[in-house]
């Protein structure tokens, strides 16, 4: 938890932590109380079982919570270990320009150097994605988000 706050911290974000096994419940009063404009979360075949936990849980909540409170307008899923899933290569829908905001993302990732393998995997993982995701846009950096329906409507947005 120390490094999930540093890690938030770097990023000006604040940390909200829920209780494991993660519910539809807890993330929909999560999203009800924070009233988030958009909400990113991992793909339903991420390679990684808590992941795919997450991502269920979070599209499970996402209906309720935007008809109880009309938040969040905007859903989206991440990359993946090397841009892959379960299903194969992650089709990406928005692949954002990161270049300003790339040094701050991976010292953010390197707070949770601690306990995960980042110097060794993450970080060149992450290094080598957002390289070749920004030469797709013609930056320096990017990554990518694919757009997920909320209540049958896809993002009219092309932007994060």
């Amino acid at each position: 938890m120390a490094e999930a706050a540093e890690g938030a911290e770097l990023l000006g974000a604040q940390l909200h932590a829920l209780d494991n096994p993660l519910t539809p419940e807890a993330v929909g009063a999560l999203i009800v109380g924070l009233r988030p404009e958009v909400v990113i979360t991992h793909p339903t075949a991420d390679v990684h079982p808590d992941h795919r936990a997450t991502a269920e849980a979070v599209l499970a909540a996402v209906p309720e919570a935007v008809i109880s409170s009309g938040f969040p307008r905007r859903l989206y899923t991440c990359d993946s270990y090397n841009s892959l899933t379960l299903t194969g290569p992650l089709p990406p829908a928005v692949i954002i320009d990161i270049t300003a905001t790339y040094l701050l993302k991976m010292q953010a990732l390197a707070a949770h150097s601690a306990t995960q393998p980042i110097s060794d995997h993450f970080g060149p993982m992450a290094n080598i994605l957002a390289r070749l995701w920004g030469a797709r846009i013609g930056t320096e950096y990017g990554e990518p988000f694919t757009r997920v329906p909320i209540l049958g409507r896809l993002p009219r947005a092309t932007r994060l």
